[in-house]
C-alpha cells in the first residue's frame, strides 16, 4: 500500500523509488503483484509517466485509511511512545499566516522528531481532507456539520470588511452595492459570510473574483478593485492601515470560531494529541 500510494502521488516509478529509498525494479515488481492480485489495472502507462485509473483512485482512498490504521495500531502498542512520524496539518490560509508560525516553531522545538506537513485551503477542502484520511488535523471555520469529527475551538477571529483607503464609511451592504467582491475560491466560510451579508440585505454585489492568496486579495482591495472580508488579526499584524480601510461588521458576520478538527475513529495519535495540546487556550 505504501508503494502504491507513493507511485500514485508521484506519477512515476522512478520518483516513487527515490522517495521510498528502493530500487526501481522492486517498486515495479511490487506494483505489478498488487495489480495481479486485485485483477485490475491501477495505472495507465504513458511513456515514462503513470496516470491513475478509476480503480486505482478508489483503492487510493482505502490505502490512506489502511495506512492510517496501521500507524495507529503500531502507536497503540507503545503507549509511552513520544510523538514522532508525520503530522499532516490543514489550515485556512489566513490562519496559517497569522496564527501558526509561532505555534509551529514552538512545537518543532519541543517535538523535533515529528515531521510537520502543512496544507492550506478553504474550509470545505480541509474538512474533506480530514474525512478522507488525507489530513490528520485541520484548522477550519465554524460551524462544522460533521458528527464524525472531534471539534475543539482554538481561536476566535473578528472579520472586517476591507476597502480602499479613501472609501467612505461602510455600515450596511448598501454602502458597497455593486462593488466587486474579492474572495477565496468556493468552499471558504468567510466568503459565504460575505455573500450572505449582501443576500440578507437583498443587495447585489458586482462581479465576484476568486484569488488564491490573501496577499493578492489585500493588494487588489488597496488598488480599488473591490471589497473583501478578512480577519482583523491579519490586518493588524501587517500594519496595513495606510493602504486599506477596515469597516466593522455586525457580530453575526464578524465573529467566527476557528476549530481544530480530527476524526473520532482515529483513537491513538501521539503527534496529533501533542499538537492539540499546543493549541489549548492555556497556551
Amino acid at each position: 500500500m505504501r508503494i502504491f500510494k507513493a507511485v500514485a502521488e508521484e506519477g512515476s516509478v522512478t520518483l516513487a523509488a527515490a522517495r521510498l529509498n528502493r530500487v526501481q525494479s522492486n517498486v515495479s515488481a511490487r506494483l505489478t503483484q498488487l495489480e495481479e492480485s486485485l485483477g485490475v489495472a491501477l495505472f495507465h502507462r504513458a511513456g515514462r509517466g503513470l496516470h491513475i485509473t478509476a480503480e486505482g483512485d478508489r483503492l487510493l482512498a482505502y490505502a490512506d485509511r489502511l495506512l492510517q490504521l496501521a500507524d495507529e495500531a503500531q502507536a497503540a502498542m507503545r503507549p509511552d511512545q513520544q510523538p514522532s512520524g508525520s503530522l499532516r496539518i490543514g489550515a485556512m490560509e489566513t490562519t496559517a499566516a497569522a496564527r501558526l508560525p509561532i505555534v509551529l516553531a514552538a512545537f518543532n522545538r519541543q517535538h523535533p522528531q515529528v515531521d510537520l506537513l502543512l496544507e492550506t485551503g478553504p474550509t470545505d477542502h480541509l474538512l474533506d481532507g480530514v474525512l478522507r484520511h488525507r489530513l490528520d488535523v485541520a484548522l477550519v471555520a465554524a460551524p462544522v456539520p460533521h458528527g464524525e469529527l472531534v471539534q475543539v475551538p482554538v481561536f476566535t477571529e473578528e472579520l472586517v470588511l476591507i476597502t480602499g483607503p479613501a472609501h467612505a464609511p461602510v455600515r450596511t451592504p448598501y454602502d458597497v452595492a455593486r462593488r466587486n467582491l474579492l474572495v477565496f475560491r468556493s468552499g471558504c466560510t468567510y466568503r459565504r459570510r460575505l455573500e450572505a451579508w449582501f443576500a440578507e440585505a437583498d443587495v447585489a454585489p458586482g462581479r465576484i473574483s476568486e484569488f488564491g492568496t490573501f496577499e493578492a486579495i489585500i493588494g487588489c482591495v488597496a488598488a480599488g478593485m473591490g471589497v473583501a472580508l478578512m480577519p482583523m488579526e491579519i490586518i493588524g499584524q501587517r500594519k496595513l492601515g495606510r493602504t486599506i480601510k477596515t469597516h466593522p461588521l455586525p457580530p453575526a458576520i464578524a465573529q467566527v470560531d476557528t476549530m481544530l478538527v480530527w476524526r473520532k475513529d482515529v483513537l491513538h495519535h501521539p503527534a496529533r494529541a501533542a499538537f492539540a495540546a499546543s493549541l489549548a487556550p492555556s497556551n
